[in-house]
């Protein structure tokens, strides 16, 4: 898969089939090999000499000085490396070039490096400089998965790129006690995919024995009441030594009014990268945020690395769980769950990875007698007479257990306690994870819930885990409303299984199914992200009754189905809509002057033979339709939108209401005539002659959109508005982050 906005093509990123997209530079020969993690192929740089050898990609790309660009490659050898980025002028004449820190060590394993640099001065282009320095001649070194393009940054992430991944350099932190502050690239093997993650981390060493911290410069603004999480992956120099991340509120004139403390709880021995969470609720006079981390009890000279800072929004494990984070996951410690009757001990498990479904860890139940224990989660606020869900996973360390019930304890605003619910009673198989939920009715005056697990341990010493717990409004599973003003249909999936697939269909009257379009293309077999799924279907055809037929495959392959109800989407007989399948923020209604009149060309070859009446002809297959059609627009808001429509030259879809002897149809519309409608030169009407051609379904096309997207990202990385207009030629850029 072409890494996301990569400037390099997808023959150089991922070197398949050929190595046509790299050349030598300097003391090497390059061939391709094999065993590469982006397709199999991978660059194969050898060295000529003893020395440092260097290769370059052999096109240049166009870039804007001033302007911060990212580079990282995937890289394994017998010595150490750096990646670069060499600036170029008009001419192609070399500006500057610009290096990464070379690695701590060399690793035959694939590992990450990489650069971000300010294009200077009188650059205009840019090429990838891929540089190690060999012990002798005919030495192999390997690259792979190579970008270079704008910063990969985390969507939602109230901090900035530097400050997140300290690519630049260390500016976005400041020593609190007994620490310095460096960049270091050591050796580790992210995912292939995980393109955030790059080579240089942010170390801090410890200066004397004793505890050492840094905190994040930024402080990003915060609504209070709102829950934020923050994570970092950490690596601590040695297992006793207690690294953590903590999450920060300020008030408005800068002091520090909460902090929340998140422990690392690394496996022996401590030698890779760990992400450890921490969440909280801004405090009622909390303005702004930032994040801290540290090392408790270290040694001299001890070194804390960190990547990936991120503090954003908490995500919801389940959609619409009125959880805090913090209780679902487990993350920082038991949060508020507590033992409300029986011998149970719960503690969060460890170490890190040893037992969790959502994060790196869970909540430990122990029992040290064969009796019944309840577990009781904090109090959340609830909706009295409506149905909610209680989810709770639970994985059994060994089978001790009889039984796990799952049920809801309300009460009422004044703290009264309304009993439970009758809850759901489960056994255990086996020492797998399992889902297990419980459904029940609010009493009319309840106005909080707190989920309850009931464990019964059939033997001392019985050891649960339990992760990822939810509770939530139960809604239909399948719900689908139409928006005719907009011209199109919402399809919402909820309780979804992650990491299953799925595939939507869109029902006619007669049967017959066409598969709805989604971020990705078609939705056919797409990898779930998350439990709910909400899909715009643009497409859906005016005037008839459709329904939709979804088919849902969880992980095992395993495969369920659904249907919503029938909608209908209404269009005025005298308007037509203008759609562009994958921008459906340009669709355009207009009003109809005349239907097309439609020609069918054809591939004809006329022969005639010498002594026959009949000439004999060759016809290949009659093409589709072609016709020109006329619309009106009413105004200059509609001539501007036909014409950001047309702009693109895409294939459009348009849509007339039933009876008008038309059927939806994909077109693709030639050069087009835009004339007024009268000689008053403030008429804003304009009468349009559009040529089009029938076309076959987009199949490949996905939708585009901000895919999380929001202001507070556009707010993180621009400090002016001067910034935003310099680099976005208009608001559909902005929203689809496409930079000049």
């Amino acid at each position: 898969m072409a890494i996301p906005g990569n400037l390099l093509s997808p023959t150089t990123e991922s070197v398949d089939p050929n190595t046509s997209g790299w050349a030598a530079k300097l003391n090497c020969t390059l061939t391709k090999g094999t065993g590469g993690r982006n397709g199999d192929g991978c660059l194969v740089v050898k060295s000529v000499a003893a020395g440092e050898m260097q290769a370059r990609t052999v096109s240049s790309y166009p870039i804007t000085a001033g302007t911060v660009y990212y580079a990282f490659a995937d890289a394994a050898g017998v010595s150490t490396e750096r990646i670069g980025i060499r600036w170029l002028s008009a001419t192609g004449t070399e500006v500057a070039v610009s290096w990464s820190l070379t690695t701590l060590t060399a690793s035959s394993s694939w590992h990450r490096v990489s650069l971000a640099a300010v294009a200077p001065a009188g650059a205009t282009q840019a090429q990838v400089l891929l540089s190690s320095t060999e012990a002798g001649a005919t030495v192999n070194h390997y690259w792979e998965n190579v970008y270079l393009g704008l910063p990969l940054r985390t969507t939602g992430n109230l901090l900035p790129f530097n400050t997140e991944s300290s690519e630049l350099d260390a500016t976005g932190w400041t020593t609190v006690v007994n620490a310095t502050i460096s960049r270091q690239v050591p050796v580790v093997s992210w995912a292939v995919t995980n393109y955030t993650a790059g080579g240089h981390t942010l170390a801090m060493t410890a200066v004397a024995a004793g505890n050492a911290s840094i905190l994040a410069v930024d402080r990003p603004t915060v609504t209070p009441g709102q829950e934020y999480l923050a994570y970092a992956y950490l690596q601590p120099p040695v297992v006793t030594a207690q690294a953590w991340i903590e999450l920060r509120f300020y008030d408005s004139l800068g002091n520090q009014v909460q902090a929340t403390r998140s422990t690392l709880a690394p496996p022996t021995p401590a030698t890779g990268m760990y992400r450890q969470r921490v969440s909280a609720k801004a405090p009622a006079n909390a303005a702004t945020c930032s994040v801290a981390v540290g090392l408790d009890g270290a040694s001299a000279g001890q070194v804390l690395r960190l990547e990936t800072v991120v503090i954003m929004s908490a995500p919801a494990v389940q959609a619409g769980t009125v959880l805090p984070y913090a209780d679902a996951t487990i993350e920082q410690g038991v949060a508020g769950w507590t033992v409300a009757s029986g011998v149970a001990a719960i503690t969060r498990s460890s170490p890190w990875g040893s037992a969790a479904i959502d994060g790196s860890y869970s909540m430990r139940v122990s029992s040290s007698t064969a009796t019944t224990s309840v577990l009781r989660s904090a109090r959340v606020p609830v909706t009295a007479g409506v149905n909610w869900r209680a989810l709770v996973h639970a994985g059994a360390d060994v089978l001790t257990w009889t039984s796990v019930t799952v049920r809801v304890r309300w009460y009422d605003a004044a703290n009264v306690d309304l009993g439970a619910s009758t809850g759901t009673a489960y056994a255990l198989p086996t020492t797998s994870w399992y889902a297990l939920a419980s459904d029940a009715v609010a009493p009319a005056n309840a106005t909080q819930a707190a989920v309850e697990v009931v464990v019964v341990a059939s033997a001392a010493s019985s050891v649960l885990f339990v992760d990822k717990v939810a509770l939530w409004q139960v809604l239909p599973l399948t719900d689908v409303t139409a928006n005719s003003d907009g011209g199109y249909a919402t399809l919402t999936l909820r309780e979804l299984p992650v990491d299953g697939e799925v595939t939507v269909y869109r029902v006619a009257q007669d049967g017959t199914r066409t598969l709805v379009r989604g971020a990705g293309g078609l939705i056919d077999r797409q990898i779930l992200t998350s439990d709910l799924l909400v899909v715009e279907d643009h497409e859906a055809p005016m005037g008839v009754p459709v329904y939709y037929w979804i088919e849902v495959y969880d992980v095992s392959g395993s495969r369920s189905t659904r249907s919503s109800s029938t909608i209908t989407l209404t269009l005025d007989v005298n308007e037509a809509w203008l759609k562009d399948p994958g921008n459906p923020q340009r669709n355009v209604r207009v009003l109809v002057q005349t239907a097309p009149d439609w020609q069918r060309s054809i591939e004809q070859s006329r022969h005639v033979v010498r002594g026959r009446r009949n000439a004999v002809v060759l016809s290949g297959k009659r093409q589709g339709l072609e016709g020109e059609l006329s619309v009106w627009t009413r105004s200059d808001d509609e001539r501007r939108a036909l014409h950001q429509l047309l702009d693109s030259g895409s294939t459009l879809l348009w849509q007339a209401a039933p009876g008008m002897g038309v059927a939806d149809m994909y077109v693709s519309v030639g050069q087009i005539t835009e004339g007024r409608v009268s000689r008053l030169a403030q008429e804003v009407w304009r009468a349009w002659s559009l040529p089009i051609t029938e076309q076959d379904m987009p199949v490949t096309v996905g939708v585009s959109g901000a895919a999380g997207r929001t202001w507070q990202d556009v707010l993180v990385e621009f400090a002016t508005w001067n910034d935003l207009m310099s680099t976005y030629a208009t608001w559909e850029d902005v929203f689809l982050d496409r930079r000049g």
